[in-house]
C-alpha cells in the first residue's frame, strides 16, 4: 500500500495555523470508540490531529489530516510519522503493530507516545491481551521515547454488545458473576486522551488509571436498563465454558472467544473492582456514571 497524507482543509502553510507550526498528533485507532473522539476533541483544542487509516474512508471527521498506511509496510508508517510530535497509539492490542508505530516515532523523531492499555498489563497474566500490552509497554520503554500510559477499566460501551439480545429477549449473559467494575465511557477515556497528548511534557513518564465514578455490577447494569426501558432487564450469569460456548457460536474466532471469558471470569474474582480518580483529575470534571451513560442512548437498547 502507498502512503499518502491528505490535508482536510487547509494546510498549515495556508494560514489554518498560526506561522509557527501545529503540534501534530498522530492517532491510530482513530475510527474507534475512543481514537474518534479523541480525534475531535484534539480538533477542538486547536492541535492538527492526523489520522492513521488503512482505508480512507475510515477517516474520522475532525481530522486535520488523514495519512492511508498499513502497519506491516514501514515505509507507509515512516511516511505517517513525518513532522509528528505526539503519538496516541490506540489499538486492538496487536502488539507487531504497536511496536512497528513505536519503531516509526523512533525513526522520524517523535517526543512523546501516549498508549492505551491495560490495568493488569503483565508478561505472566492470565490474559493473553494483557501479556500483549505488557511486551508495548516493555518496547516503548526501551526506546527511550517519552511516554504515558493510559489504563482504563472495563468500557461502558461495551455493553452495547447486548443490544441484540436485550431487544431479543430483555436479558442478556456474562460469565462475571457478582463481581463489580469500575466503568469508564470510552468518551471520557478519549477526553483524557486529549489532554495528555495536547500537552505531554507534564505527563512525561505517568501512568494513569481510568475509571468511572463508582463500581457497578452486571446487575447493576440490568437495573439502570430496566429502569430506562420501562421493563425488566435480567443479567444471567453462566460458567465460563457455556459463555465461550455462545460467543463461538455467535461468530467470534475461538481465540477471541477465550481471551474475552478469561477477562470476564476474572470480573467475578475482583479483577475490576477498583476505582481511580485520575480521569476526573485530567478532565476537569467527573466521569459519567452509568446512569448518565444509559440516559444518553438508552435508545440503542430499546
Amino acid at each position: 500500500m502507498t502512503a499518502e497524507t491528505e490535508t482536510m482543509g487547509s494546510s498549515p502553510e495556508s494560514g489554518r495555523y498560526p506561522r509557527e507550526r501545529a503540534v501534530v498528533i498522530l492517532v491510530t485507532g482513530p475510527s474507534g470508540k475512543v481514537g474518534s473522539e479523541a480525534v475531535r476533541l484534539l480538533g477542538e483544542q486547536q492541535h492538527a490531529a492526523r489520522a492513521l487509516v488503512r482505508d480512507r474512508s475510515r477517516a474520522p471527521r475532525g481530522a486535520a489530516d488523514v495519512a492511508v498506511g498499513d502497519f506491516e509496510q514501514r515505509a507507509t508508517v515512516d511516511a505517517a510519522m513525518r513532522e509528528v510530535d505526539t503519538v496516541l497509539l490506540i489499538s486492538a492490542a496487536v502488539p507487531e503493530h504497536e511496536i512497528a508505530v513505536i519503531d516509526a516515532a523512533v525513526r522520524q523523531g517523535v517526543g512523546h507516545v501516549v498508549k492505551i492499555t491495560n490495568h493488569k498489563a503483565t508478561a505472566d497474566s492470565p490474559v493473553a491481551r494483557r501479556r500483549d500490552h505488557a511486551r508495548v509497554e516493555a518496547h516503548v520503554r526501551a526506546t527511550g521515547l517519552d511516554y504515558t500510559l493510559l489504563a482504563p477499566n472495563f468500557f461502558l460501551q461495551n455493553l452495547f454488545a447486548f443490544i441484540p439480545s436485550i431487544r431479543e429477549s430483555h436479558s442478556f449473559v456474562m460469565c462475571s458473576g457478582d463481581g463489580r467494575l469500575g466503568m469508564v465511557d470510552a468518551r471520557d477515556v478519549a477526553a483524557a486522551a486529549a489532554t495528555v497528548a495536547g500537552a505531554p511534557a507534564a505527563h512525561a513518564g505517568r501512568s494513569y488509571l481510568l475509571t468511572g465514578p463508582e463500581l457497578v455490577s452486571y446487575a447493576d447494569v440490568a437495573t439502570a436498563l430496566g429502569t430506562a426501558l420501562g421493563h425488566e432487564v435480567e443479567y444471567r450469569s453462566v460458567s465460563p465454558e457455556t459463555h465461550r460456548a455462545m460467543l463461538v457460536d455467535a461468530g467470534v474466532p475461538e481465540s477471541a472467544a477465550t481471551s474475552n471469558v478469561q477477562a470476564f471470569g476474572l470480573v467475578a474474582e475482583g479483577d475490576a473492582a477498583w476505582l481511580s480518580g485520575d480521569a476526573g483529575r485530567l478532565i476537569g470534571r467527573a466521569p459519567r456514571s452509568l446512569r448518565e451513560f444509559v440516559a444518553d442512548h438508552v435508545s440503542a437498547f430499546a
